[in-house]
């Protein structure tokens, strides 16, 4: 029952800005924690960025200063802003989404991902 649909992804040129959206739909239990994963062909998926029962959010050492997440007006939505964008950004990004019930992480979801390319 539980959707997490991401949106947003596009070709930027290096140094252009991207936002990113995810919005989780079916939640059956509270949110414990919502984040953006990267994986690019070949390589592992990565975390970038996780908030964690909408506190301050954690980042990668390789975006800190560039990207942001945040929560939207509703509690199910989150974005990520992406600033100096660098052609080592390129990857699909993917939403994840955890649930918490009875003191403990219950499930996890996971978007189909969105396609970022920066190139010139």
């Amino acid at each position: 029952q539980v959707q997490v649909v991401e949106s947003g992804g596009g070709l930027v040129q290096p140094g252009g800005s991207l936002r990113l959206s995810c919005t989780a739909s079916g939640i059956i239990f509270s949110i414990y924690s919502m984040g953006w994963y990267r994986q690019a062909p070949g390589k592992q998926r990565e975390v970038v960025a996780v908030d964690i029962r909408a506190d301050k959010p954690t980042y990668a050492d390789s975006v800190k200063g560039r990207f942001t997440i945040s929560r939207g007006n509703a509690a199910n939505t989150e974005y990520l802003q992406m600033n100096s964008l660098q052609p080592e950004d390129t990857a699909v990004y993917y939403c994840n989404v955890v649930e918490i019930g009875a003191g403990a992480p219950v499930s996890e979801h996971w978007g189909q991902g969105t396609q970022v390319t920066v190139s010139s």
